[in-house]
């Protein structure tokens, strides 16, 4: 997809990616794609190395999880890993913080920077895929690069 048929909000998401370093390529599958395997099925990926970007309130301060797909995550295990009560977080104030439609949520490109932890169970593949702003646009990484480009954590999602 050329750079002038993104949604402005998918080119945010690449001038951010840019400007940390990565070559923020931001495509579009040939398909409309409503699911992770879809998505995986479209990028010739495991379903497991496709990214959800979820907002979460941890004692109530939104914060960012970098999800492998195949992951629901346990508020009741996963809140004290990140030390302290997470709950979800409403979908208004979600779409407020991150700048971004809550089905395209990408890990970067907010008006702010949102404490992020990222799925070390994304480390299991070479490339993953996450949003890039929009519900139709992805990106490609690594896990190592996705940490870089959000200054995330490592976390235990599982």
């Amino acid at each position: 997809m050329r750079r002038s048929s993104l949604p402005m909000v998918a080119c945010r998401v690449a001038d951010t990616l840019i400007a940390r370093g990565h070559h923020g390529v931001i495509v579009s599958p040939d398909t409309p794609t409503s699911s992770a395997i879809d998505a995986a099925r479209a990028f010739g990926a495991h379903p497991s190395a496709i990214t959800t970007a979820q907002l979460f309130l941890l004692d109530n301060d939104p914060v960012l999880l970098l999800v492998a797909a195949h992951h629901q995550v346990d508020l009741h295990r996963t809140g004290p890993r990140l030390e302290g009560k997470l709950t979800p977080c409403p979908t208004a104030l979600a779409e407020r913080v991150t700048g971004q439609p809550l089905t395209g949520t990408a890990p970067v490109g907010h008006p702010t920077n949102l404490p992020t932890w990222v799925d070390t169970a994304l480390a299991a593949h070479r490339e993953i895929w996450a949003a890039g702003g929009h519900p139709t646009t992805v990106f490609r990484t690594s896990y190592r690069e996705l940490i870089r480009i959000t200054a995330g954590l490592p976390v235990d999602i599982d």
